[in-house]
């Protein structure tokens, strides 16, 4: 039998798809087609107890979502229990490394054993504490070990987790994990980040004292001090060492397991409450089937707690794989540190973002030369588009036996919607196909599907792991609003994307950021993809905007790199390129050299917020501060808005 999951498990509904060998098209189109054939199919694979539903997809109660929303009724599980079960099946094998920067606390590693031990400790402790379920516990924390034991302790319980990084203001924390009102923060002393020790206990105090409901605190050391008022990790471990283990409390398929948050880079931050058995079926999906990860995988994305990608990077857990939680820069002590860690641990399913790939390339870091990759099998690449010239130098720099796997999701499903599964070929500037179990299209703005032509990014059928709702959102307003105001019934992502014939998927970038010169619509991605390439350029950013005299202004502000000056020559190989390599209507009216490029705080390009500033805006109405990388680029657009 095929050893890896994905031809297994096409193996196993051969009945249903009516294909004896391996077809990935097949597999896709049974699984929109037979959707509730599908998500039982992947819950018996995976032994996943939902017994005792009375029905897969129930019909929804408000109009104006999908027909069907409310998955397996009646059922009832706890994401921690598919991890414990790795710690009776493989005890003495690696479930966590924790690593950061040289001049940190250096690696530690967990075995499946020790990580049910912690579990237990910690749960044990919570519910000293109160905590049971439906309580919140919050996390402002770095990406260790520790924020990973006190979530899967939260969610064994039945309470709620939620988090962000250490690298947000106290402030910016409250505005998030304020508005679950938990009863128990977890949190350090700070982090190490670029060779620097980042000491936040004065952040903590902060939150301390603004969010009331707390009434408990809990504290490791990363930076060797212990924070006020904080009861200390290390003793609860201590006292639950040689305790019983926990027994995850069944809860609703439903149930809350964790809320995340959007960017809040134009209002407050907004709660997505995902359910228990929703993303306990899509990550066990999406990291075996989409990427064939078993026992045998080393897993690391590049991530932080404040971002999705970190609750991703948990699933390997789900799988039994070894997950290497990372605290530090990409970039320190030089750009090849991931390439580094990733040779030291071995890790063969490696995660990041076009923007380290292409800096990586930009100051020649070659790491297939400087380290044995020989291990890595799959790098994942997400958080923007990745152009197409950046697969020709990970094969030849990386690596030609590794599979580069562009994928594209959301916070909103924690999870992909686009993405290359092992066996698909990669077309470079496209991302070969549509994930199982979701039914995407590309719709005109009339509503009519499209292939081979931009339209908006549409998923016209529901998934478990979309959001049981918004936090504090009991009409459902607010996320009807968010989700199903352009097409009624229909799920719009708000990504501009083309659908080939050949079923693989283009994404052009926000499709509110779609440029439009004379009626034709370009997306931003194919102006970054031929600029960020050529010598001299470090990042780009455009955009459209139409003005009052009815004239379309298309500027394009480049970053350079060190010691480069943007001259007329250098205009003039930008505006070369792009007529060479996209055509004559993606050449920009003009090219402005700026500091730096505006991004949220997950890596995206502040397109938007930029138009309504060049457009007239007060830029601290179009994105709140706290939510952007770096505030001052955003504000520098002003000075080119009418009246300034």
């Amino acid at each position: 039998m095929n050893p890896r999951p994905l031809a297994r498990f096409s193996d196993s509904v051969v009945t249903f798809t009516g294909r004896s060998s391996y077809d990935y098209g097949a597999l896709h189109r049974w699984s929109v087609d037979e959707p509730e054939q599908f998500w039982t199919g992947v819950g018996t694979f995976f032994d996943v107890p939902l017994t005792g539903h009375e029905s897969v997809l129930s019909p929804s109660e408000d109009p104006r979502v999908f027909s069907g929303r409310q998955w397996f009724r009646g059922a009832r599980v706890n994401y921690v229990d598919r991890v414990l079960a790795w710690c009776d099946r493989s005890p003495e094998s690696v479930a966590i490394i924790d690593d950061t920067e040289p001049g940190g606390l250096g690696t530690r590693t967990s075995s499946y054993a020790e990580l049910a031990e912690q579990i237990s400790s910690i749960a044990a402790a919570l519910h000293r504490l109160g905590v049971r379920s439906g309580d919140r516990v919050a996390g402002y924390v770095p990406n260790t070990t520790e924020a990973a034991v006190t979530f899967l302790a939260t969610a064994a319980l039945g309470a709620v987790w939620t988090s962000c990084g250490q690298d947000y203001s106290a402030a910016a924390a409250v505005d998030r994990l304020g508005q679950l009102e938990p009863t128990v923060l977890v949190t350090a002393d700070g982090y190490r980040f670029a060779g620097v020790d980042r000491d936040r206990r004065d952040q903590v105090a902060v939150l301390q004292a603004s969010i009331p409901s707390l009434r408990a605190v809990i504290a490791f050391s990363r930076l060797g001090t212990d924070v006020p008022g904080a009861v200390r990790w290390d003793d609860l471990l201590d006292e639950g060492r040689g305790g019983p283990r926990v027994i995850p409390e069944p809860v609703p398929f439903d149930h809350p397991l964790w809320v995340l948050f959007s960017s809040g880079t134009t209002g407050r931050p907004k709660g997505i409450v995902h359910g228990h058995g929703g993303v306990l079926l899509e990550h066990l999906k999406s990291a075996a089937l989409q990427s064939d990860m078993t026992e045998d995988d080393v897993f690391l994305w590049y991530t932080s707690p404040s971002w999705m990608m970190w609750n991703y990077l948990l699933a390997g857990l789900l799988v039994g794989s070894t997950v290497v939680c990372y605290d530090g820069s990409p970039g320190h002590p030089d750009a090849g540190a991931l390439w580094e860690l990733a040779a030291r641990h071995r890790v063969t399913v490696l995660g990041t973002s076009p923007g380290y790939l292409l800096h990586c390339e930009s100051v020649g870091v070659e790491p297939a030369r400087a380290q044995d990759l020989s291990a890595l099998r799959i790098l994942g690449v997400t958080g923007s588009v990745l152009p197409a010239a950046a697969h020709g130098w990970v094969a030849e720099h990386v690596g030609r036996s590794v599979h580069l796997a562009p994928v594209s999701g959301g916070t909103d499903v924690v999870s992909g919607f686009v993405g290359a599964p092992t066996g698909v070929p990669v077309v470079p500037g496209e991302i070969p196909a549509v994930n199982l179990g979701v039914a995407l299209e590309a719709w005109s703005d009339g509503g009519t599907p499209l292939v081979d032509e931009p339209g908006e990014m549409v998923i016209v059928a529901p998934m478990p792991s979309m959001p049981v709702g918004f936090w504090k959102d009991p009409s459902g307003d607010r996320y009807a609003d968010a989700y199903f105001s352009t097409f009624p019934g229909v799920w719009r992502h708000g990504d501009s994307i083309t659908v080939t014939s050949g079923g693989s998927v283009v994404i052009h970038g926000r499709s509110d950021a779609t440029l439009n010169r004379n009626g034709v619509r370009m997306g931003s991605a194919d102006i970054y993809g031929v600029v960020e390439r050529l010598p001299g350029i470090a990042e780009s950013l455009v955009v459209g905007l139409e003005r009052p005299d009815g004239s379309y202004w298309m500027p394009l502000f480049v970053v350079t790199s060190d010691d480069v000056e943007l001259d007329d020559d250098l205009r003039e190989r930008i505006s070369a390129a792009l007529r060479r390599e996209a055509s004559p209507r993606h050449v920009p009216d003009d090219i402005i050299e700026i500091r730096a490029v505006p991004h949220t705080r997950t890596g995206k390009k502040l397109e938007i917020p930029v138009k309504k500033i060049l457009s007239g805006a007060d830029p601290s109405t179009v994105a709140d501060p706290e939510s952007v990388d770096d505030p001052d680029a955003l504000r520098w657009f002003a000075a080119l808005a009418p009246g300034s």
